[in-house]
């Protein structure tokens, strides 16, 4: 049996007068293809239920230990959160935002799992490794 997975992923991001808004809500779709994006004034809003595109390129990239850093470190209770960068997105790459916020902001993202534990979804999302490869549980 498969395991149920019940999270909410919000997702924000400003646009500036200098971008253009289809651009950016692209860059959000390129990462997070599921998610529902409303167009607002001066930032592109979303939400989704699944990280499974996003894990996926995290697995491309072979990134999965940068991403529980993340995760683990920006952990609130049951929610984490996270910032991508957006011209890395545009590209359909995830490239965290960390350090010095980047001059055009960046995609942030909150995620609130209820169902199982942050740290079995996290799991789900970026398996632990071992020598770059994902365990295998």
């Amino acid at each position: 049996m498969s395991e149920i997975y019940r999270v909410d992923v919000e997702i924000t991001a400003p646009v500036y007068d200098t971008e253009v808004t289809t651009r950016i809500a692209d860059a959000v779709a390129n990462v997070f293809p599921n998610a529902e994006i409303e167009k607002r004034h001066g930032e592109i809003a979303g939400t989704a239920h699944s990280l499974d595109h996003f894990s996926d390129l995290l697995h491309r990239q072979e990134i999965l230990d940068t991403a529980r850093g993340e995760f683990f470190s920006n952990r609130e209770g049951d929610t984490f959160s996270f910032a991508l960068k957006k011209q890395a997105a545009f590209e359909e790459r995830v490239n965290f935002a960390v350090g010095e916020p980047d001059e055009l902001g960046e995609i942030a993202v909150r995620v609130r799992v209820h169902e199982p534990t942050l740290e079995e979804y996290v799991d789900h999302v970026a398996p632990p490794t071992e020598d770059g490869r994902p365990i295998e549980g």
